[in-house]
């Protein structure tokens, strides 16, 4: 993608960074489920560390489930803790998982067919796991990663989120001196996944707890992406 520059290292002249980070430690991921207690605890230690490291304000923004407003309600109160100033955590429509639709209705990416019916007002497991793209998803090891190479699914492919994130991220160049110094967003793995892919030519498969991405956006609302691998 030509929006997307090599990351440079060293002294830049940014004007703002973003962290794009998975969000900590569940169980499972079947239904709108909690982090765990040694999630939050990491989350909590991962905001202590970069409160001491941001001489500005930081700004935590999240996605709308669960497990996205949890780490990042920990992450600013770990930062909170070490001094740092912080704004939010509120959530962010632009950090949600891909968009996919099945009769119409936008469902989230779930693991078994009766939760992909059970979003869907009169549709059957039978009929929702009967649709090809889904019956595929369903049955994939990495289910992930089959829509990351699915040609045509029926929403959001890759290119697609990356250019949400993209424009989100030239976004908070917006407020100009007066924007946060760092903002860390906290998403889901498909997001993560979809963004790396653009950067790396190929998909890393899932990211760490609280791993991700690094975007730098200038003053000129060019914007530096990186894939930071394991936790910054």
């Amino acid at each position: 993608m030509s929006e997307i520059e090599p990351a440079e290292r060293g002294p830049a002249a940014a004007l703002h960074r973003l962290l794009l980070l998975r969000h900590g430690e569940v169980a499972s991921h079947r239904g709108d489920v909690p982090v765990t207690g040694p999630g939050l605890t990491t989350a909590g230690e991962f905001g202590r560390k970069l409160g001491e490291e941001c001489t500005g304000k930081l700004l935590l923004l999240s996605a709308e489930t669960r497990r996205t407003r949890e780490t990042a309600h920990a992450i600013a109160e770990g930062a909170r803790a070490s001094g740092a100033i912080v704004e939010g955590p509120s959530v962010a429509f632009a950090l949600r998982n891909p968009d996919l639709y099945l009769a119409g209705v936008r469902v989230d990416m779930v693991s078994s067919a009766p939760a992909l019916a059970d979003q869907v007002p009169g549709m059957s497991e039978g009929a929702a796991a009967g649709v090809s793209f889904f019956a595929g998803f369903l049955s994939a090891r990495d289910r992930i990663g089959w829509w990351l190479r699915h040609r045509d699914p029926p929403g959001d492919d890759a290119q697609t989120v990356l250019r949400r994130i993209m424009a989100f991220a030239r976004s908070l160049a917006d407020l100009g001196s007066d924007a946060a110094q760092v903002t860390v967003g906290v998403t889901h793995s498909p997001v993560l996944r979809a963004c790396a892919l653009a950067v790396l030519d190929y998909d890393p498969g899932e990211p760490d707890w609280l791993a991700g991405l690094e975007a730098v956006i200038r003053p000129d609302r060019s914007v530096q992406l990186s894939w930071l691998g394991n936790r910054p």
